[in-house]
C-alpha cells in the first residue's frame, strides 16, 4: 500500500460533485414541473465548472512539483561543483 497523499485536484471536484448532487436531488421538483431546460442547464453547467476546476487544480499542482524539483535541484551541488566554483 502507498502512502500517497490524494491530491487537491481530485478531492476538491468530487467534493463539488457531491455537492452538485445533493443539489439535484433537493432541485428535483423542477423537473416534475417540467422546466426540463432549466434543472439539466443548470446540471450541465456546473459539470463543466467541476471539470474545469480539475484541470487548473492539477495544472496548479504540476507547476508546483515542477518548481520544487527547480530549486531542489538548484540547492544541491556536490562538492567538486563548489571547489570550482571557488577556485574561480
Amino acid at each position: 500500500m502507498s502512502n500517497k497523499k490524494i491530491k487537491r485536484s481530485v478531492i476538491f471536484p468530487i467534493i463539488m460533485l457531491i455537492y452538485l448532487g445533493a443539489m439535484a436531488w433537493i432541485g428535483r421538483d423542477r423537473l416534475a414541473r417540467g422546466e426540463y431546460l432549466y434543472y439539466f442547464g443548470i446540471i450541465g453547467i456546473s459539470l463543466l465548472i467541476i471539470v474545469l476546476l480539475y484541470f487548473s487544480l492539477r495544472k496548479k499542482e504540476q507547476l508546483r512539483q515542477r518548481r520544487e524539483q527547480e530549486q531542489e535541484q538548484a540547492q544541491y551541488t556536490t562538492y567538486a561543483d563548489e571547489e570550482n566554483n571557488k577556485a574561480q
